[in-house]
């Protein structure tokens, strides 16, 4: 590799010798890259990677990317951030990307590097995250190809045939000149149309290979990319005017704002719509931060466990407006034919498929949301709408009547919705709010009230434990200005709990709530529900650690909150501690989510059931009968 280094005329006294060896200096090798002279090829991923406004790759040593990693050793404009576990790289790019809006990157190693981040990418490829995951690979002379043998190089792994079924795209770079035009496919993809993840696999000759940027294909000069569809032309102009003429008919309109919302950066189009309207908003939970919680509009949380106001504000209503939402059975619950029955359905989404599901609408409409939206409020710009005031009234007295939680008022006991208003009282405006896995997720969903400018990382389709703490490394080293609160399950903090060696070795500002039930909550409530109480695995053999020792391990103060009374002011003494903070909440292993729907009720019937008088009176509706079978 030192022969091809000199090679580069009028250089060689940026050539600097030591323990690692001769390198160029970081300054060069940028500069190198920006003006085409032949550089190494890792120098020219980095570079390419800095050029879209990325300042840190998240990742897990190993020997399949040492160049890459030695491409950013003394760079000060991008920073490798070295975790203790691929998985948390993945999902730690997640949560950059979520606070960017455009692109989050990690890297892994061949084999095990890879395989690790498998989780991560699949997170991002179901809730609609552009990011650029990387993976080293045994040099091509080393890699079996279409030889019928498991394995030639040592930690091979086809991690492009494993991966393909959730990314946008992914490809192994065999030949060094094709490196240019597979980073800007892979980026454009990434965010193109409705954002996922993609991943190029780089064998380690391929990394180390010299390539003259000047020379290389750019894909955007290709007819591949002139292939690519619009999906920012203007809306037909029909469907937006079958849109208003439905909605002026309304009497009861609502809004279901899904996680395209977010992903299209969508967010500032909806709010003038909705303000121009006064259309109620409810939410998915990846639409939850689209609108302010305290928005006079916000509905909060539908579905399986969203809230019971919410559900009943969406059953009653006969006009829905579904943005950017797949509607899938945990907002639909069951029994999808009896969702929002009674309403005439216009679903928007940028992807076709997403159109056409178990929730038939009256009209779809394939388009990007922002595009909608901004069409939308083009046509009623001056136009007036309906008074729906009488149908805002009646959403608040449900949302009055029926609070989430329980009803627990002992001093000793803590109720986690009650828990959940409270700490959000205690927040700042622009504060990221990172939810794990699992029981504490649902009661931070249905009761933490959003503030202006607040944002709510919830992991959506993949669901996976441990998601929580490395998102909030992610988040913030992306917006070092803002207090990052994770609030997780004592289940789901074990999961990556090692990278609280990461938070406090960069002593990031974020605090750790633990909502301590001493059990895997949510599956332990399934369980009771639907196995006679047979707690297999959620509180017989399971066990975790005191968390408080825990963080002390790691150098992150902690305390523990045991009771209502000392809740505010303990809250108040991590959130005002600078740096990093552990809360340790404790709770009754029986803890619930309430309300919950249960299987064959439609979203408007939640356990603790209603009686049927009392149902009936809430419901403006038509009520389903009793007597239907999948009632019982």
């Amino acid at each position: 590799m030192v022969p091809s280094l000199l090679q580069t005329s009028g250089h060689e006294g940026c050539l600097h010798e030591g323990t690692r060896g001769i390198h160029t200096c970081s300054s060069l090798r940028g500069q190198l890259a920006a003006e085409g002279i032949e550089v190494k090829l890792s120098d020219y991923v980095i570079n390419f990677i800095h050029k879209q406004g990325v300042a840190h790759i998240f990742e897990m040593t190993g020997g399949a990317i040492v160049h890459l990693l030695d491409s950013t050793y003394d760079r000060t404009d991008i920073q490798c951030v070295s975790v203790h576990h691929e998985q948390a790289a993945a999902f730690a790019a997640e949560g950059y990307s979520r606070i960017n809006g455009k692109l989050g990157v990690a890297m892994g190693t061949s084999g095990p590097g890879a395989l690790n981040m498998l989780t991560g990418i699949g997170s991002c490829y179901f809730d609609s995250v552009p990011c650029l995951f990387i993976t080293g690979q045994v040099n091509t002379y080393e890699y079996k190809f279409d030889q019928p043998v498991r394995q030639i190089g040592f930690q091979e792994t086809d991690i492009v045939s494993i991966v393909k079924p959730i990314v946008k795209f992914a490809e192994m770079i065999i030949d060094a000149k094709q490196i240019r035009y597979a980073l800007e496919k892979a980026v454009f993809v990434a965010q193109h149309g409705r954002p996922g993840p993609v991943l190029l696999d780089i064998p380690m000759n391929i990394q180390r290979a010299q390539i003259e940027p000047d020379s290389l294909e750019s894909f955007f000069d290709s007819e591949e990319f002139r292939g690519y569809a619009n999906f920012f032309e203007p809306c037909a102009t029909e469907d937006i005017e079958q849109t208003i003429r439905l909605l002026q008919q309304s009497e009861r309109p609502m809004i279901l704002v899904g996680g395209g919302v977010r992903a299209a950066d969508a967010t500032e189009e909806l709010r003038q719509l909705v303000e121009h309207s006064k259309i109620p908003v409810v939410s998915s939970l990846l639409g939850l931060d689209a609108l302010p919680g305290e928005h006079p509009m916000s509905v909060g949380l539908i579905g399986s466990y969203g809230n019971r106001y919410s559900n009943l504000a969406l059953a009653n209503c006969d006009f829905l407006l579904i943005l950017g939402s797949r509607l899938d059975t945990r907002q639909t619950g069951t029994r999808p034919e009896t969702f929002a029955r009674a309403a005439k359905k216009i679903h928007v989404d940028v992807e076709d498929v997403e159109r056409h599901g178990k929730v038939r609408a009256d009209l779809t409409i394939h388009s990007d949301v922002r595009q909608f939206l901004m069409d939308m409020n083009k046509a009623l710009s001056g136009s007036l709408l309906p008074d729906f005031s009488l149908w805002h009234a009646a959403i608040l007295t449900s949302r009055k009547k029926y609070p989430s939680g329980g009803t627990a008022t002992k001093s000793d006991c803590i109720e986690p919705n009650r828990f959940m208003e409270l700490l959000s009282t205690r927040c700042t405006e622009g504060d990221i709010i990172v939810l794990d896995v699992g029981q504490h997720q649902m009661w931070a969903s249905q009761s933490f009230q959003l503030r202006e400018s607040q944002r709510l990382l919830n992991a959506g389709g993949m669901g996976a434990m441990g998601f929580a703490l490395p998102a909030a490394i992610g988040a913030a080293l992306m917006a070092p200005d803002r207090q990052v609160i994770v609030i997780a399950g004592d289940g789901g903090i074990q999961v990556n709990i090692q990278e609280l060696q990461t938070i406090s070795q960069h002593q990031l500002p974020i605090k750790i709530f633990v909502m301590n039930n001493h059990s895997l909550g949510m599956v332990r409530q399934f369980q009771d529900m639907y196995f006679e109480g047979r707690q297999q695995s959620t509180v017989q053999g399971y066990g975790c650690p005191d968390f408080v020792k825990v963080a002390s391990a790691f150098g992150i103060p902690a305390l523990k909150i045991e009771t209502n009374e000392e809740a505010a002011t303990k809250i108040d003494i991590a959130l005002q501690t600078k740096g990093c903070f552990l809360v340790e909440v404790d709770l009754t292993t029986q803890t619930t989510v309430i309300p919950k729907l249960v299987v064959n009720r439609p979203i408007e019937d939640m356990s603790p059931f209603l009686n049927r008088e009392q149902l009936t009176a809430e419901l403006l509706i038509e009520t389903l009968e009793e007597s239907d079978d999948s009632l019982k």
